[in-house]
């Protein structure tokens, strides 16, 4: 009997003529190099109801366990308290991590990262673009979404997907992380990310296997700052004076007078 292949994979074989996002999703997929883990990170739907915890309060499924690769609620919490643990937020409605809690796990040198409430973040997937786009600057060398110098890719699964096609494996990437906890309660960075977030303003160093070499974004604070001084300078300093209101009052033309109708 010949080998059954699996559904994906078989749909990859027939048709050559797939897109490369599907064909980089299939062997992410069935790639025996990639660690479970990881695998269930990048294919994991975050953010729904809870089924066991429906009528309770924040029963959003937003934790990830990296020792039972399941996502859980924060009322699930009792089991997996010895376990390691992954934070997941929100970021103009994608999944994004901490960018310490990535960087304890693998390398995450040229992942393009944004800074929200004191902290740093970095997607977990590829996000949908309406339109291609090529201008100056750099791109994701898996969807090739715009980025900033010297950014080369624009999430987590972007990096993953290059690393299967160039590296053979992500094993020389992975870190040994034997403890991982949420963050505490109350802290500067728990909780959700939002969605007026501005793109890392300070410089960070980007280490491990893949460059070695010193990550330094461009400040995007100023550009705010300079539009909101903008839209002070077009407002008038001081209201205009009876004299001015009264002039252009005058100058309107007048229409003849219409006495109104007697009944």
């Amino acid at each position: 009997m010949w080998p059954t292949h699996p559904p994906v994979a078989a749909a990859v074989c027939q048709t050559p003529f797939l897109s490369l996002s599907l064909s980089l999703s299939a062997i992410m997929l069935f790639s025996s190099h990639l660690p479970r883990w990881l695998q269930v990170l990048l294919t994991e739907k975050f953010f729904n109801a809870c089924i066991i915890h429906e009528d309770a309060k924040k029963n959003e499924k937003n934790i990830y366990c990296l020792d039972c690769c399941i996502s859980i609620c924060p009322n699930c919490l009792s089991p997996h308290s010895s376990h390691r643990l992954l934070q997941i937020r929100r970021y103009v409605y994608h999944d994004v991590i901490r960018l310490d809690d990535a960087t304890r796990l693998m390398d995450c040198a040229f992942v393009q990262s944004y800074i929200t409430n004191s902290a740093k973040v970095i997607f977990i997937n590829q996000r949908p673009q309406t339109r291609q786009f090529r201008g100056s600057g750099n791109f994701c060398n898996t969807c090739d979404r715009s980025l900033q110098d010297p950014y080369l890719f624009c999430s987590l699964s972007c990096k993953v997907n290059d690393l299967l096609r160039t590296e053979d494996g992500v094993s020389k990437f992975l870190f040994e992380c034997n403890f991982l906890p949420l963050p505490e309660a109350g802290s500067e960075d728990y909780g959700l990310v939002t969605p007026d977030s501005v793109l890392e303003p300070s410089g960070s160093t980007g280490s491990g296997g893949y460059g070695e070499v010193s990550l330094t974004s461009t400040a995007t604070t100023e550009i705010v700052r300079k539009k909101r001084s903008s839209l002070k300078a077009c407002r008038p300093t001081c209201p205009p004076t009876v004299s001015e209101v009264s002039g252009s009052l005058m100058n309107r033309r007048k229409k003849t007078p219409q006495r109104a109708p007697l009944y």
